[in-house]
C-alpha cells in the first residue's frame, strides 16, 4: 500500500511548525504584477514566503522569515531549521534534505506599544 503526500500538506506542516516558534513569523511573499491581479478575487490567504519542493523521498524547504527585534537571528533560524526538519520527517517519513532560511525583515515585539 502506498500513501501519497501532497505538497500542500508538507507546506502546512512547515507553516504550523514555524507558527509555534516564538519571535518569528513567515514573511509575506512579494507579489509580481500578474499575481496581484489573480489575488484580487481570491480569498483571505496571503501568499507566504514558504516553498516546499520534493524530489522522490527528499524534501527541501525554503522559507523567508521576519524575526522579532532583539532576537538572535542565527539562533532562531537554526531553531526553525531543526523544528521543520524534525516535524516533516516525523509526520511523513520523508527525508528533509535542506531547510533554507532567509531572514527578510525585523519586526517590533508584539504587545509593546
Amino acid at each position: 500500500m502506498e500513501v501519497e503526500i501532497s505538497r500542500s500538506v508538507l507546506t502546512d506542516i512547515a507553516q504550523t511548525t514555524l507558527d509555534g516558534i516564538e519571535g518569528i513569523e513567515v514573511a509575506s511573499a512579494s507579489l509580481k504584477v500578474g499575481e496581484v491581479l489573480r489575488q484580487q478575487g481570491g480569498g483571505p490567504r496571503r501568499p507566504r514566503a514558504l516553498r516546499v519542493t520534493r524530489d522522490g523521498q527528499n524534501v527541501t524547504v525554503d522559507v523567508g522569515l521576519n524575526v522579532e527585534y532583539g532576537r538572535n537571528l542565527v539562533g532562531v533560524a537554526g531553531q526553525a531549521q531543526r523544528a521543520v526538519s524534525e516535524n516533516v520527517e516525523l509526520m511523513t517519513g520523508l527525508k528533509v534534505k535542506a531547510v533554507n532560511v532567509t531572514v527578510l525583515g525585523v519586526t517590533l515585539p508584539k504587545g509593546n506599544a
